[in-house]
C-alpha cells in the first residue's frame, strides 16, 4: 500500500515523505522531481515556457506512467496533482491518501522566500494568491484525503509518527 501525501504548498509533504522513507524503509516518489527529471527543467522554467497547463498534462503523466505502478511507496505529490480526478484515481489504486494541512499564515511564512514555487495567479499579490489559491482547492483536497494531518505546530518527524500509527490502526500497513 503506498502511502500518498497531498496538501498545498508548505505543508509538509517532500519533508514527511523523506521521513516516512527512512522510518518504514521505502523509496519515495517525487511527482514534482519526476517532472523536472522528465523534462530537464525547473519548475519555474516549464511554466514560463508552457503554461500551468502543459505542467498539469505533464503531471498527469507521470502520475499514469511511473508513480501508478509503485508499490508500497512514499508518494510525495504536488499542491495541484487534486486538480484532475484521474490524477487521484489513480493515486488511489495502490495507496491511501493523507492530506497535510497548515493554516495560511504557516503556509506564507514556510513559502515566501521559495523561488522554486511560480506564481498561481501573477494578478494577485503572494499572501492573496495562496489565500485564494487553497480556499479553491480546499474542498478537491478534503475530498480526496483519507487521513488529514495539521502540520501547523507539529514537528515533521512527529507527522510522520501519526501517519505511520494511523496506517497501522487500519491495517494498511503491516511493518
Amino acid at each position: 500500500m503506498n502511502i500518498v501525501l497531498l496538501g498545498f504548498r508548505g505543508t509538509g509533504k517532500s519533508v514527511v515523505a523523506n521521513i516516512l522513507a527512512k522510518k518504514l524503509g521505502r523509496n519515495v516518489f517525487s511527482i514534482d522531481q519526476m517532472i523536472i527529471n522528465e523534462t530537464g527543467m525547473k519548475i519555474p522554467a516549464i511554466v514560463k515556457k508552457w503554461g500551468w497547463s502543459r505542467f498539469r498534462e505533464i503531471e498527469a503523466e507521470i502520475v499514469v506512467k511511473a508513480v501508478a505502478k509503485a508499490k508500497n511507496a512514499i508518494i510525495d505529490c504536488g499542491g495541484g496533482v487534486v486538480l484532475n480526478d484521474e490524477n487521484i484515481r489513480v493515486l488511489k489504486q495502490n495507496g491511501k491518501t493523507v492530506l497535510l494541512q497548515a493554516n495560511l499564515n504557516t503556509i506564507i511564512s514556510r513559502i515566501k522566500n521559495d523561488v522554486n514555487r511560480p506564481s498561481l495567479k501573477s494578478e494577485l499579490s503572494f499572501e492573496e494568491e495562496q489565500k485564494r489559491v487553497l480556499f479553491e482547492r480546499e474542498a478537491k483536497y478534503n475530498a480526496a484525503a483519507d487521513f488529514k494531518c495539521d502540520t501547523t505546530s507539529v514537528k515533521p518527524d512527529q507527522t510522520a509518527d501519526a501517519i505511520i500509527k494511523h496506517f497501522k490502526e487500519n491495517k494498511w500497513i503491516l511493518s
